[in-house]
């Protein structure tokens, strides 16, 4: 048998004392066949959550990042600390199970060519329900719009084992992502402008490019509270999801498909702002108004300087892509299920 991999399980942490405190002792109670360390980096926390985990968790190795960069950044600066074959990047909201990390490392072992893979989500607080970060794996249709088996939109379905199947997925959650930090640094980390959202659905993306794969391990779970930062509903969210989403497509798609798939999603949200604004929802309105100022200026002033390393794929050629458009089938065709949506686009097909 050859020799399991290094892990570092690596939780980056603001202001999350009572996350730590709930939550680090179930990741410390974690048991894995081979080396493993814990880690808490903390993005210039203004709390005492820092020393709470000295005192209490003395075995836990500290990084103290420079400043609060946000998810994106954050991780950057703390994995470059960091000595494993395996990365763990797990949030400081989520409890895990004892065996959580073996079954995960087992299925990277069959295949090299697996460079990141994610375990089951579930809600911590309705534990036989998926939860909406990552589910059972996460999925992306032809304009860009991300989902996941197990959660499209806001409708999230109970774990009945529909989805206890490994495969390819387009991207694995950032609430509990496997990584290999040899190819984390391949394709450039994190894009740090990113700040919190998209970023790993970006990653992923560019790991496909670079010709790897994303799978899904369902002989792993952990439990997410979510929204621990940013909660479902707030502008701020809603703002950097939009910005984030449009730079990653302008960034990622094949040149063929830009104009065609950016001209319909500006339409597209352009019917979402306009939908917040009847809704009673302006700040919405205005949040995803100011996603699409800063993308026009990121691509006046950074788009020329984005390193453009892996030659760009069409979408059809990558894991993971519904053939589909996700809101159409969603509201208009009463599809809330991966299962029926996927199923109906078979029977069409």
């Amino acid at each position: 048998m050859s020799k399991l991999p290094s892990v570092a399980v690596v939780i980056l942490n603001w202001n999350g004392r009572a996350f730590l405190e709930s939550f680090l002792p179930s990741v410390c109670a974690s048991v894995y066949d081979g080396s493993l360390d814990i880690y808490v980096a903390d993005n210039a926390s203004t709390d005492d959550s820092v020393a709470f985990v000295e005192t209490h968790f003395p075995a836990v190795k500290i990084i103290r990042n420079s400043s609060n960069s946000g998810f994106a950044g954050g991780y950057n600066e703390a994995l470059e600390h960091v000595k494993a074959d395996i990365f763990v990047l797990l949030n400081q909201d989520v409890e895990v199970e004892p065996d959580w990390i073996n079954p995960v490392i087992s299925k990277m072992m069959e295949d090299p060519s697996i460079a990141a893979c994610q375990p089951k989500l579930r809600a911590f607080s309705e534990r036989d329900s998926f939860e909406y970060a990552g589910a059972a794996g996460g999925w992306m249709d032809i304009l860009g719009y991300t989902f996941c088996r197990g959660r499209i939109l806001y409708t999230i379905e109970k774990d009945k084992g529909q989805y206890d199947t490994e495969q390819d997925i387009f991207w694995a959650t950032g609430a509990a992502l496997f990584i290999r930090s040899d190819r984390f640094f391949e394709v450039g980390g994190f894009d740090p402008y990113f700040f919190a959202h998209m970023e790993e659905v970006d990653l992923c993306w560019r790991l496909q490019r670079a010709g790897y794969r994303i799978t899904y391990c369902p002989g792993s779970v952990v439990y997410h509270v979510g929204g621990g930062s940013l909660p479902q509903g707030n502008p701020r969210k809603l703002y950097l999801n939009f910005r984030n989403n449009l730079i990653m497509l302008c960034k990622n798609l094949h040149f063929d498909e830009q104009w065609i798939i950016l001209s319909q999603r500006h339409v597209l949200d352009l019917l979402a702002a306009f939908k917040s604004l009847v809704s009673g929802k302006p700040r919405d309105m205005a949040a995803i108004f100011r996603a699409y100022r800063d993308y026009y200026r990121w691509r006046r002033t950074k788009e020329k300087s984005y390193n453009d390393t892996f030659p760009r794929k069409k979408l059809y050629d990558l894991k993971g892509v519904f053939r589909g458009i996700m809101i159409w089938r969603y509201y208009f065709l009463n599809k809330r299920t991966f299962s029926s949506l996927t199923q109906w686009k078979k029977q069409r097909n």
